[in-house]
């Protein structure tokens, strides 16, 4: 792991179980998306679109067996769906950038495999997948400047489950339908780390490892 963000995630999870350092924690917290968020945007900047859509170890069994477009739409596609429809149930992003997605699912993406994966990230406009993480970082970062100390300790119940199923967005099928459970056997402190931080190191670290395979010359 980047050893500024292990250092940033570890910092922040301890900050945030106490109330006098919870003030600090949101800022480390914040702090650790834009810095994420900055490495995704240079990417952005410097790879062509093919290499978004590129798969460079398909056989792998980490994060890395995915494309970079894939990666990012995984990691928006649960912050939003959590952040709007769990934890604020506010409604989420994705419906205003849907049209302009294009794209024939609205879930988080887990059921895609082997070539589906490839043709889903071909599908994507790179312009407006950027726009809708970018959409979607902000809200939750609102989000999160709202959120209080014994906001932290707030849980979900089976209603809560339910709600989320009846959105479909996530797939029914082993590859996803875990997630509801996990998300909902969480507090919102546990939401912070997965998906509103880890996860993104997680993802984004699969990313750069998939670019620096890229530019050793593997062909795209």
């Amino acid at each position: 792991m980047n050893q500024q963000w292990a250092k940033w995630n570890k910092e922040l999870q301890m900050q945030l179980k106490k109330e006098e350092t919870f003030a600090r924690g949101m800022v480390t917290l914040l702090t650790l998306r834009q810095s994420l968020m900055e490495e995704l945007l240079r990417m952005k900047a410097e790879l062509g679109a093919d290499a978004f859509c590129a798969r460079p170890f398909p056989q792998a069994k980490g994060y890395h067996c995915k494309t970079i477009a894939y990666s990012i739409w995984h990691i928006f596609r649960i912050e939003d769906i959590v952040a709007h429809d769990l934890i604020a149930g506010d409604g989420e992003v994705f419906w205003q950038y849907r049209d302009r997605l294009a794209v024939p699912i609205i879930t988080t993406g887990n059921e895609l495999a082997g070539q589906a994966l490839v043709d889903f990230s071909r599908a994507l406009d790179i312009e407006t997948l950027y726009d809708y993480a970018q959409a979607v970082k902000e809200s939750t970062d609102r989000l999160l400047k709202t959120l209080t100390f014994r906001d932290m300790s707030r849980k979900f119940d089976e209603r809560d489950q339910r709600r989320l199923e009846r959105l479909q967005v996530v797939t029914d099928d082993e590859s996803g339908n875990w997630l509801i459970e996990f998300w909902c056997g969480k507090n919102v402190r546990g939401l912070i780390q997965m998906p509103f931080s880890r996860h993104w190191i997680m993802h984004i670290e699969a990313c750069i490892r998939i670019e620096n395979k890229i530019r050793k010359g593997v062909q795209v």
